[in-house]
């Protein structure tokens, strides 16, 4: 899958806010079988990692450093 470099900082944005609700909800004493949501967090936070990879290979063309998006 090809993602325009111009998708990639909102992609990223979009992920670590993800990540950031699901730290939030997993805290919070809403839910009380946390298994699953730990696995997604789990994902999420794989995926940000991969994606921030991603993104280094393509942060020159975008013009916006990694720093500045997380």
């Amino acid at each position: 899958m090809e993602i325009p470099n111009t998708w990639a900082p909102l992609l990223i944005s979009a992920v670590r806010d993800a990540t950031l609700y699901q730290e939030g909800f997993l805290n919070s004493e809403t839910i009380r079988d946390k298994t699953d949501y730990e696995e997604h967090h789990l994902q999420l936070t794989q995926l940000l990692e991969f994606l921030k990879e991603e993104y280094k290979e393509v942060e020159k063309e975008v013009g916006i450093p990694l720093e500045k998006i997380l």
